[in-house]
């Protein structure tokens, strides 16, 4: 998997304007933002792992995809919601999935728009959809479109990571977290990613 046409560019500018960047950039060389290809793949992992540990949404991603035996949305859009809790996955996210499929069965969803249209346009049209919030719909910008310029001030990672290493272990509010990331504009995905990287060298894919 190719990273991204602009990753060298974002990585040579934050380097050369953030020490911090300059450091997380130099200890993981070799991370790349993959790109799945799978536009439902990627908002269904997306929803599975809301609110839970790396881990956790791992293992339950695990149970379901073998339950579905094929993660596509004819196949989910059929399964039984009690079968889907069986999986670790609370009732809720259960009926998120199942409606997550019914969008793109009857068309209500089409990725192939989204190619030309700018971010929030983008996440507007995402949120439409029973389970999907702002975060969940950044992660799709990240993962899936790979845009540039993403920074999901709700993600606890990035919270915890901005914390660390710049504001001595103290949580930034969210106002105060949206004007932190200013400083890596118009590269705030790339920003991202490394500051995940800190707390987790384990490579993140939705």
């Amino acid at each position: 998997m190719k990273a991204p046409a602009y990753w060298d560019t974002a990585c040579a500018e934050l380097a050369s304007a953030d020490p911090v960047m300059a450091a997380l950039i130099a200890r993981y060389p070799d991370a790349i933002l993959a790109d799945r290809g799978d536009p439902f793949q990627t908002l269904a992992r997306a929803i599975v792992s809301q609110q839970i540990s790396v881990k956790a949404a791992d293992s339950i991603w695990a149970r379901f995809a073998a339950l579905a035996e094929a993660v596509a949305p004819e196949r989910v859009a059929a399964l039984d919601p009690d079968a889907l809790a069986a999986c670790g996955l609370s009732r809720r996210k259960a009926g998120y999935l199942v409606d997550l499929a019914g969008h793109f069965v009857d068309e209500r969803i089409q990725p192939a728009r989204w190619k030309g249209m700018e971010d929030e346009a983008v996440i507007a049209e995402l949120i439409d959809v029973r389970g999907i919030g702002r975060w969940t719909a950044e992660m799709f910008l990240i993962f899936n479109l790979r845009r540039p310029d993403v920074w999901p001030v709700d993600d606890i990672g990035l919270q915890k990571a901005v914390a660390l290493h710049y504001l001595g272990g103290e949580r930034p509010t969210p106002k105060a977290l949206r004007q932190h990331g200013e400083r890596h504009a118009p590269w705030r995905t790339v920003a991202t990613w490394y500051l995940w990287r800190s707390l987790d060298p384990v490579v993140v894919q939705y």
